[in-house]
């Protein structure tokens, strides 16, 4: 568990899983042999061999008048077609819990885009019924994602619409929102538009300090320093280009701490930029 303090707001991550390889089925061009001479990857983003580590985690973002939890993981029990993702079962919630966020106490769920693994723990299984995990709280669902997966579109990961979203539109606990929607004082979304069409980021601003939550936007660390290579999943690969540059120009040294929505610990840093025009991010403990 990682926490950041970002003025008045603090920040805690409630990681589901963390792995190493495993993930070139997300992005197939970030081969060992690729990676390698990106230095600054290791030791916290890939092994002395190459691969990739990966963390799939929710954000909690708590203003103090707010608890909101951004993106929701895989989940428990859910039929995934990833055979680890398949069924899992996690001590997710007892974490969420431990960390001093009960699910009761949520009142806020945000999902930056609705594939798989950010929309899981929406919901939870009891007696053979899929239920909102968070009863309390309102599920902020992007109104252009909403549309684009209402166009018989699948997530070639695994059906989650059916487990994880429809049952919380039928509860009546959904809201879609505009892509830049103002969450409250301290929170707002940012449209990061290419991964899916209406995936969005979250900017966090307390008493002048700042920080960026990415999303998909940027699966791994390794994009920052290589932009060309996509995500498998990517639904419009030149506009997810496009995207991380303009989002890395603009955060690039600057104060704001970026926290990577797959970034394994310590999972948040400040996004440099050298003079030959090349990116990498400086994590937390260095």
């Amino acid at each position: 568990m990682n926490v950041w303090q970002i003025g008045d707001v603090k920040i805690t991550r409630i990681v589901e899983v963390e792995m190493a390889g495993g993930t070139r089925f997300i992005l197939p061009e970030a081969t060992p042999e690729a990676v390698l001479p990106i230095k600054w990857l290791a030791p916290h983003f890939m092994t002395e061999k190459g691969k990739l580590i990966m963390s799939i985690h929710a954000l909690v973002v708590d203003t103090g008048s707010h608890r909101i939890i951004v993106d929701t993981c895989i989940g428990n029990d859910k039929e995934r077609d990833i055979p680890a993702w398949n069924n899992m079962q996690t001590s997710f919630l007892g974490d969420l819990e431990e960390a001093g966020y009960p699910r009761e106490s949520i009142d806020a769920v945000l999902c930056t885009h609705l594939h798989v693994d950010h929309v899981g723990w929406n919901t939870m299984l009891k007696d053979g019924e899929w239920i909102p995990t968070f009863p309390n709280a309102r599920y902020l669902f992007g109104k252009t994602e909403w549309e684009h997966w209402q166009q018989e579109v699948n997530d070639q990961y695994g059906e989650a619409l059916d487990d994880s979203v429809r049952p919380i539109v039928d509860a009546g606990l959904a809201e879609f929102v505009a892509s830049d929607y103002q969450i409250c004082a301290e929170v707002s979304l940012v449209p990061t538009p290419g991964h899916t069409p209406g995936h969005v980021s979250v900017r966090i601003s307390s008493n002048g300090d700042e920080a960026f939550i990415t999303g998909d936007s940027l699966h791994h660390p390794c994009q920052i320093a290589r932009l060309d290579w996509s995500c498998a999943a990517d639904t419009d690969k030149e506009m997810a280009r496009a995207t991380r540059t303009e989002m890395l120009d603009g955060l690039a040294n600057s104060e704001t701490l970026v926290i990577g929505t797959h970034f394994a610990t310590p999972s948040a840093g400040h996004v440099k930029k050298d003079e030959d025009g090349s990116y990498w991010l400086k994590v937390m403990s260095d």
